[in-house]
């Protein structure tokens, strides 16, 4: 494609970008506005967008009672969450090996999220938050961990089987989301997995798992065999030359995948309400302030999905730079 020097073109590529973003972003940045406003603000008949903020709507939704030293708890919490932040960040230039910081890191995390509810008497909120990531996480690691397998050896194993297996996944992954609740809801009652992370966990991943084999092997197929040949022939077998040599050169496409499938499990709305009854993630718990006629939901609806937005945006910034590499592989050769 060759680069656009017209300056009318250039300015009129600019000017619809511009007005893209601010389209995408309004939203947003109105629902942040009205999670911070009063009820009163909120349901003003003039739009306010100048006002007195509060922190009661957060307030609300993430805490049963506000402790007497909740200034200094809420202080400490923010300073080891940036701190975490900053290790994850600047993990390279430590003097430590990069998987060492990142479990360090992870299980740091896992601690911080065990101790807030021994330190704060948490909402129900805060449950429906844990949920979410168990969920998630599990979903990403369980969908990632057989889309590699499976992408990689539909990648290298070109015959008749392969191709009705791509077909096969690509028919699940056409199906409606509707198609795999009867299934799964018997399962989850036959096996007393009903309302369990398992039985969600397991149904993302049978949902997701076409998306992440067909991603997963687009990446493989852009890496040359010669590659884990040539490991082979140093006394390599194909399960360490998968591990050792072609998983360090896909890590980008990996990280893309897994952010496309956190996406489609954190956002998972039907299957976690319908197989669920107390075990909700954040976007089952947001309905509970959407649906209601209760005027009082109004701001609770956009602090909560204020809330359940930030993590998100957060992995997305720190994994940019991955996601725009992973899913710029393979669109150069030469």
């Amino acid at each position: 494609m060759e680069k656009i020097t017209n300056p009318i073109g250039r300015t009129f590529i600019h000017v619809a970008l511009i007005l893209f973003a601010v389209y995408s972003i309004v939203p947003f940045f109105w629902t942040t506005l009205q999670s911070f406003k009063t009820l009163k603000d909120a349901n003003s008949r003039t739009p306010l967008i100048f006002f007195e903020p509060t922190w009661e709507n957060y307030t609300e939704l993430w805490l049963r009672s506000v402790p007497e030293n909740g200034a200094t708890i809420g202080y400490f919490l923010l300073l080891a969450v940036v701190v975490l932040i900053c290790l994850l960040l600047f993990a390279r230039y430590l003097p430590v090996r990069n998987s060492i910081v990142y479990l360090f890191v992870v299980g740091a995390f896992a601690a911080l999220l065990w101790a807030i509810p021994q330190l704060v008497d948490m909402a129900k909120f805060y449950d429906y938050f844990i949920n979410t990531i168990i969920v998630t996480v599990g979903t990403v690691v369980v969908s990632i961990s057989i889309g590699c397998l499976a992408g990689y050896s539909l990648a290298r194993y070109i015959g008749f089987a392969s191709v009705v297996i791509l077909i096969a996944a690509l028919a699940f992954r056409a199906l409606p989301r509707l198609a795999f609740i009867l299934p799964y809801y018997w399962i989850g009652t036959a096996t007393n997995l009903l309302d369990t992370h398992i039985l969600v966990i397991i149904t993302l991943v049978a949902v997701n798992q076409p998306f992440t084999i067909w991603m997963l092997r687009s990446f493989f197929m852009d890496i040359p065999r010669e590659l884990e040949e040539s490991a082979m022939v140093d006394g390599c077998n194909r399960l360490t030359a998968f591990t050792r040599v072609i998983i360090p050169i896909m890590w980008p496409g990996i990280i893309s995948t897994a952010l496309f499938s956190l996406l489609l499990a954190y956002n998972e709305f039907l299957l976690v309400r319908l197989l669920t009854q107390t075990n909700w993630t954040l976007p089952v718990a947001i309905s509970r302030f959407t649906g209601g006629e209760d005027p009082r939901h109004l701001t609770l609806a956009a602090a909560s999905a204020v809330s359940a937005t930030i993590p998100i945006v957060l992995v997305i910034l720190f994994f940019q730079k991955n996601l725009v590499k992973g899913l710029a592989a393979g669109a150069v050769k030469g």
